[in-house]
């Protein structure tokens, strides 16, 4: 077992470091990557451990990983019996890791390792989140760079996540107080970069150069962007529910409108047009029936929001008297 964190002078002494990276397909980069973290954690002078899980590649990943390994007791790889996305594979990382801290870093070579000396510096200062924003992004499509803006656009002004780095970052640094609660979640479609900024805690930023990839192709397309769209905001917000009950109310209050003034034209003499009328009552009916759909879909919500069984409140910080109470994790229901 390792020593837990301690103060010195007003900063972290720090016993062991885990690096959890997620890999498919990266065979090539990995024995690259590998030689940069250990010479960046030579300067850094410290303990560490790198845990690579590879998401059920075709190629050698995990021949590479379970070589590197062998002649590094540091060195630890998971395999996934299926291919389950970076997220699943960042989480079954963060699960097995020990570090008094942990660093996500992707295997393609885009987030350099060297980074790790300024997330470190930060999380010595107490930051318990440090977020690797792209300051600039090379080697990227156009139309990637777009759908990332639109994505955190969505997540900060319409999803409410007003903390979450406006550029995005998948490159960051987590304290093991938020690792721990972290095992406590149990959800299987999630956005890890959502989740962290949802939780809380003391969290701060670092800019950096996201790099162009070195070896292989990303297996990040259009698919996996949607879906991510999709988790993100069915995990996070009701908004799309609330939507559709605010479009029925908007549908059928048009569908009155539409009544009362066809009725106002009859009292007055007017004749009005049969199509008005069918109108006016097809928008009413749809209306109520999207409201009640709507009305529906709030307590599905509920019902989910139970099911995903998160904790009710976190922890960050207790008195002694409630220390142990909190590390048996009695305070997380």
């Amino acid at each position: 077992m390792t020593e837990g964190p301690t103060s010195r002078s007003g900063g972290r002494a720090v016993a062991l470091i885990s690096i959890v990276t997620p890999a498919y397909n990266e065979s090539a980069n990995l024995p690259i990557l590998y030689k940069r973290i250990v010479q960046t954690l030579q300067q850094l002078e410290c303990s560490w451990e790198w845990i690579v899980v590879d998401d059920h590649s075709w190629d050698a990943t995990f021949d590479v990983i379970r070589g590197i390994a062998a002649t590094d007791s540091r060195v630890h790889g998971l395999r996934l019996a299926r291919n389950s996305g970076s997220h699943l594979a960042v989480s079954c990382g963060l699960k097995a890791s020990q570090g008094q801290c942990a660093v996500i870093l992707a295997a393609d070579l885009q987030d350099p390792p060297e980074t790790i000396a300024d997330l470190m510096a930060k999380w010595r200062g107490g930051a318990q989140i440090v977020w690797a924003v792209r300051a600039r992004r090379e080697g990227v499509k156009t139309h990637m760079i777009m759908f990332g803006r639109l994505y955190y656009w969505i997540m900060r002004r319409i999803i409410g996540m007003k903390e979450m780095p406006a550029a995005g970052a998948d490159f960051f640094l987590i304290d093991r107080s938020v690792v721990d609660v972290f095992r406590h979640f149990r959800e299987s479609n999630i956005s890890i970069l959502a989740l962290f900024t949802w939780m809380g805690f003391r969290q701060e930023q670092i800019l950096y150069v996201k790099q162009a990839r070195l070896h292989g192709t990303s297996g990040w397309n259009l698919t996996k962007m949607l879906k991510l769209v999709v988790d993100s905001i069915t995990s996070f917000s009701y908004v799309p529910i609330r939507l559709m009950s605010y479009t029925g109310f908007v549908i059928g209050t048009t569908g009155l409108l539409c009544a009362i003034f066809a009725a106002v034209r009859l009292i007055l003499g007017y004749s009005i047009a049969a199509w008005m009328i069918l109108l006016s009552a097809l928008l009413v009916l749809s209306g109520v029936q999207i409201v009640f759909m709507g009305v529906l879909g709030e307590y599905l919500w509920r019902t989910l929001d139970e099911a995903r069984r998160r904790p009710r409140f976190i922890i960050e910080d207790t008195t002694p008297e409630f220390e142990r109470l909190a590390r048996d994790g009695e305070f997380l229901s």
